[in-house]
């Protein structure tokens, strides 16, 4: 009987600040963003969010535009995902985007 893969990876969400607006690729991408909504990354990791979170802004493997506009995560939008495995992971970040950019959020995505 093959083993179940082992619940250790998160989704995470971190608001960005809202002068990620001026960058055009973000606009580009978020053409039906609700005026008001937050602005958000969502990502995924094997690592606690936390850390994660600590190392974009350290810039080590870090998105440039929660490097330079993150300011926390976001748990209420994704604790209750996590743990999970890493397809699930890898899936959940895909839907909790679709669904954040359905509901008015400005979201980018790696």
């Amino acid at each position: 009987m093959p083993r179940k893969p082992r619940a250790k990876h998160h989704v995470y969400v971190v608001e960005l600040d809202d002068r990620v607006w001026n960058h055009g690729r973000f606009r580009r991408a978020n053409p039906d963003y609700q005026l008001g909504k937050p602005f958000v990354y969502v990502g995924m990791t094997g690592l606690d969010p936390d850390i994660r979170f600590d190392k974009h802004k350290a810039g080590i493997q870090a998105n440039s535009f929660v490097q330079a506009f993150g300011l926390r995560l976001l748990p209420a939008l994704y604790e209750r995902y996590n743990p999970m495995s890493y397809e699930d992971a890898r899936s959940m970040e895909v839907e909790l985007g679709i669904a954040l950019r359905k509901s008015g959020y400005g979201v980018w995505q790696a």
